[in-house]
């Protein structure tokens, strides 16, 4: 009887553990393993949530939204001043400049209300980022930083630095606008849901 009673407290133990470690370490979302915390210009960031990116049943990348303290509300997250990232593992082969870019163009559309002109220069300069050829696994950091602007990173390298909180709030619209790229990636990365 008492082995029985240690073998189940060992396992409850490990389980324990299991979980705890996935909640320390971070989420494994899609094959990829998202860091629990990052920081940004002196700043801690926690993950707030993540999800796949998926279109006709494949997934295409895996973002993760990274906040200084958790937020479900999508509009708080556009429109915030406030040090945040958004970081896109890429995990398909499918993912091109083209098909980016073109992605891109919807989701500021989508974001603006088709009132994308005011914006102009600002969208071609974060689109410019995705002119060089996309591979599996790259990773492009996604940076609001106040009074500076958005920094765009792939794979650890400043790429371009766009100022302005309108075009941040565009940006995130992209996600968290009514009509985000996925109404499932826009609830994970919120953290309303996990995968």
């Amino acid at each position: 009887m008492s082995d029985k009673i240690n073998k189940g407290l060992k396992l409850k133990t490990i389980i324990l553990i299991l979980i705890v470690s996935a909640t320390l370490f971070g989420l494994n979302i899609g094959g990829v393993k998202m860091p629990d915390k990052i920081t940004v210009a002196d700043k801690e960031l926690i993950l707030n949530g993540a999800g796949v990116r998926e279109r006709f049943f494949l997934d295409l990348y895996v973002g993760g939204l990274y906040l200084i303290k958790k937020n479900t509300d999508a509009n708080k997250v556009m429109n915030a001043d406030e040090t945040m990232s958004i970081k896109l593992h890429i995990i398909s082969t499918l993912i091109t400049s083209k098909k980016m870019k073109n992605a891109v163009e919807e989701g500021f559309e989508n974001s603006t209300n088709d009132n994308t002109s005011p914006l102009r220069k600002k969208i071609d300069r974060f689109i410019a980022v995705f002119k060089e050829e996309i591979k599996e696994n790259d990773i492009y950091d996604i940076t609001y930083i106040p009074e500076k602007g958005v920094e765009v990173y792939k794979n650890g390298k400043l790429n371009d630095t766009i100022e302005g909180l309108d075009f941040k709030k565009a940006l995130w619209g992209i996600w968290f606008c009514d009509k985000p790229a996925q109404k499932s990636l826009k609830d994970n990365m919120l953290g309303k849901q996990v995968r």
